[in-house]
């Protein structure tokens, strides 16, 4: 199975060759359309020529902003996400030896798992259960207990970027995410 998240043909090549483009879209994928958050990975491999964590690190700040910020930029907020993917670059690259498989293959837990994504730049509550959830779903990594630390996001439907495995599955999400808004609106 390959990935649909990037809905660009070599975007989506990139996240099913490297798994760290993965991890570096959904760490993108906030105020952000979501098939462009996982077009960063992308964008980084063809302007650098690395995806390697520790090259990414290792970057000269100033530098690395700038061509994070280039047409297309990695995000509407480039220089930001690109200070942020720095550090989460240097997190992989310390605690994981810059082998980003080590985060979601080492647990045997869904809660040993939930904490590891908790520890990473910009990763919060929802995204560290929508990750979870994408792990299991399109990756097929299943700690025990992976559907109690992903709460709803596990259940079937189109509720995340987890749900997406193509471009009718991507509208769906998008129909979910606008009727949720629309009800939460609602609600105040």
């Amino acid at each position: 199975m390959g990935f649909h998240l990037a809905n660009d043909p070599d975007a989506d090549k990139v996240l099913d060759e490297h798994p760290y483009a993965v991890l570096v879209g959904m760490m993108l994928d906030q105020q952000y359309g979501m098939e462009h958050a996982f077009r960063g990975g992308y964008k980084v491999l063809s302007r650098m020529g690395t995806l390697e964590p520790a090259a990414l690190a290792a970057a000269e700040p100033e530098a690395f902003k700038t061509l994070c910020s280039q047409p297309p930029a990695i995000h509407r907020f480039p220089g930001s996400m690109a200070a942020r993917l720095q550090e989460l670059s240097a997190l992989i690259e310390t605690k994981y030896d810059g082998d980003v498989t080590r985060l979601w293959t080492e647990p045997t837990t869904g809660k040993e798992l939930f904490k590891r994504v908790q520890e990473l730049p910009g990763f919060g509550k929802q995204k560290a259960q929508i990750f979870v959830a994408l792990l299991a779903k399109q990756l097929g990594i299943r700690p025990e207990g992976w559907e109690a630390v992903a709460g709803d996001y596990a259940l079937e439907g189109y509720r995340s970027v987890a749900d997406v495995v193509d471009e009718a599955s991507l509208h769906k999400v998008r129909d979910f995410k606008k009727a949720a808004k629309a009800a939460a609106k609602a609600a105040d």
